[in-house]
């Protein structure tokens, strides 16, 4: 019966996401959204086995999340302007936060009219930085663990609970601390 009730929610939550987002769903795959914030354009491809509980906020138009096969994410917060990636055998636990851009300007002139601005739908994003985010295979996310703009996760690296990752981190390396450092290097995928 709970399997049934599940299937019903994923296709409430698949139906609601494609009303506003492209979206694509693989085989076996569970989606439990908390919420989608769509902008126009914006796309969803989520592979196969997989588990999703996120919150995906798209902030600006023709966004893209990309999530790979065997991937679990626990009640997290993506946002998005441009693109969050992740690979295949990803686990994420809970309350990580991945943001892909600045959010406003640095300098107060720049975002002066944000509050204004984003209340109209136009905000203006020229002073904003942004850098797509990529988590690559077998990473493993710590919970609230905080993961900014442009970086890269490399293939096997876990990020320790609380973190705040700001640089790339290596393959098969543990980061932990605000800001991450390397704690510990890992053997590879052959060892």
């Amino acid at each position: 019966m709970r399997a049934i009730a599940q299937r019903a929610l994923n296709a409430l939550g698949r139906r609601r996401l494609k009303g506003h987002v492209d979206c694509v769903t693989g085989a076996r795959s569970s989606l439990r959204f908390d919420k989608v914030a769509p902008k126009l354009g914006c796309r969803v491809s989520i592979g196969d086995d997989c588990i999703i509980n996120a919150r995906i906020s798209f902030d600006r138009d023709n966004a893209s999340f990309r999530c790979g096969d065997r991937c679990y994410v626990g009640a997290s917060h993506f946002v998005l302007a441009r693109e969050i990636s992740l690979g295949d055998d990803v686990v994420m636990s809970w309350g990580v936060t991945v943001v892909d851009h600045n959010s406003h300007g640095i300098a107060w002139q720049d975002r002066a009219q944000d509050v204004l601005d984003w209340g109209r739908g136009a905000k203006d994003w020229s002073a904003v930085k942004i850098a797509p985010v990529r988590i690559d295979d077998k990473a493993w996310i710590g919970f609230n663990a905080i993961i900014l703009k442009g970086v890269t996760i490399g293939e096997g690296a876990i990020v320790a609970a609380g973190a705040v990752v700001t640089k790339d981190v290596a393959p098969y390396t543990i980061v932990g601390g605000n800001p991450a450092v390397v704690l510990r290097t890992l053997s590879g995928p052959d060892s």
